[in-house]
């Protein structure tokens, strides 16, 4: 089957790579790509957001099947758009996608269907002045800040004091790149207890947990600093242990696969629980309608069940016949990232040493580019090193020895991920 994966992310290229290992792929397109995909498919110069020319694309080559890997197209309805042309799509429904789209619509869901999360209010962004008052009344510190919509992982806040929600509110009123999406502003609860992802694929009616990662958002040393999309990853979280998994089943996913098919939006496609592992056991932090970015990259190599035939099967809902298989292997995902992001970053650094990085060590494209025959780089987050071990430590130590061989001018990444994991597994 021709197959079109859209996206140009590690995460696209972590999906690539697996899909093209296949016996059901006859040939794998991706839009736009990366240089990384190029190696393993067909890059297609697409826009996501020109439905009718992915339309015109998937007709003109024959393609069976759609993946979506970002999740704005699927919050804009791609998925519907495409469906309804006859066209197969594995990926989320704009309402369901919602999920994600809007932290207010997610909140009320898990309130309705009585899924453990934190307590919040909403306010429009007419109303900040009430949602300052309302945070001074309450006088609780932490405070959590989100803006409703899609801001590309920063449009979160941690905030400590009155003066810094009062900063925050203002950046969330002012930065062009966060206020329309805090068009509405959720006002959280912080929940104390360490952070975990657990990764479901869905059919609508099935829902099958394919593996848990922790992710590092921050782009310092020990957690510390400014939110990123994410500076790397390891598989599997320590903290997530046999009986907090079947926890996670029975009071967060089956319930939330449920619930969405008796309000007449069936999930299909990959849902991402973002958990917080409290006193009172596991809440969702969020939902994501899609992979995470670099989580994507350290369980996908896990996988020993055919990606493509999982995708297939989760879109013409027939996933219950299928076990999903991972090996005993862990991972450790670190990204490599240019100097000053997750704020301004220069763009063009020629990037030397990958062909040097041992053959048992994956190193996945994000933000790269080809010019004048050169890889270099194009994005905040650049690549990605994957390595993997019988234990946590090995793959971190496998990760961290092959990193090494990689440069380009101002490269950055953090020295301690999945240091977390290692605490649980001396205890």
């Amino acid at each position: 089957m021709n197959v079109l994966l859209l996206g140009s992310g590690g995460r696209e290229h972590a999906m690539a790579w697996s899909i093209s290992k296949s016996p059901k792929l006859d040939k794998l397109f991706i839009a736009p790509g990366n240089p990384g995909t190029a190696q393993v498919g067909e890059n297609v110069d697409l826009s996501l957001s020109e439905h009718q020319s992915i339309l015109e694309f998937i007709e003109t080559n024959d393609v069976a099947l759609t993946v979506v890997g970002p999740e704005k197209p699927l919050v804009e309805g791609l998925t519907d758009f495409l469906e309804e042309k006859g066209h197969k799509v594995f990926g989320p429904s704009k309402t369901a996608a919602q999920l994600e789209g809007s932290k207010k619509f997610a909140n009320n869901f898990m309130e309705e269907n009585n899924i453990p999360t934190a307590e919040y209010v909403s306010f429009q962004k007419e109303e900040f002045d009430e949602a300052l008052s309302y945070v001074k009344q309450r006088e609780e510190y932490p405070v959590v800040l989100k803006a409703d919509g899609l801001a590309g992982g920063k449009g979160v806040f941690i905030c400590e004091t009155e003066e810094e929600v009062e900063k925050r509110l203002v950046q969330l009123k002012e930065d062009a790149k966060l206020s329309d999406a805090a068009e509405t502003l959720v006002i959280e609860e912080f929940m104390e207890g360490e952070e975990a992802s657990v990764f479901v694929i869905s059919d609508g009616n099935t829902a099958k947990i394919i593996h848990n990662a922790q992710d590092h958002k921050r782009i310092g040393e020990g957690d510390t600093g400014l939110n990123t999309g994410g500076m790397g990853a390891y598989s599997p979280a320590p903290v997530m242990t046999k009986d907090l998994m079947m926890r996670v089943e029975k009071e967060i996913v089956l319930p939330t696969i449920s619930a969405m098919l008796l309000d007449g939006n069936p999930y299909k496609g990959i849902l991402y629980c973002g958990l917080m592992i409290t006193d009172q056991g596991p809440k969702v932090v969020e939902y994501n309608c899609r992979f995470g970015d670099p989580e994507c990259q350290a369980i996908l190599p896990s996988l020993k069940t055919d990606l493509l035939e999982l995708l297939d099967a989760a879109s013409s809902g027939e996933l219950e016949d299928i076990d999903i298989e991972i090996d005993d292997q862990y991972r450790c995902c670190v990204v490599m990232a240019s100097g000053g992001y997750p704020k301004a970053y220069e763009k063009g650094k020629e990037i030397t040493g990958i062909e040097d990085v041992s053959d048992d060590v994956l190193v996945f494209h994000a933000g790269t580019a080809l010019k004048d025959s050169k890889l270099v780089t194009e994005g905040g987050r650049v690549l990605n090193v994957v390595g993997s071990g019988a234990s946590l430590q090995d793959a971190i130590k496998s990760t961290y020895a092959q990193i090494k061989k990689i440069s380009f001018e101002d490269a950055y990444y953090r020295s301690d991920i999945g240091v977390k994991g290692l605490a649980h597994l001396e205890d």
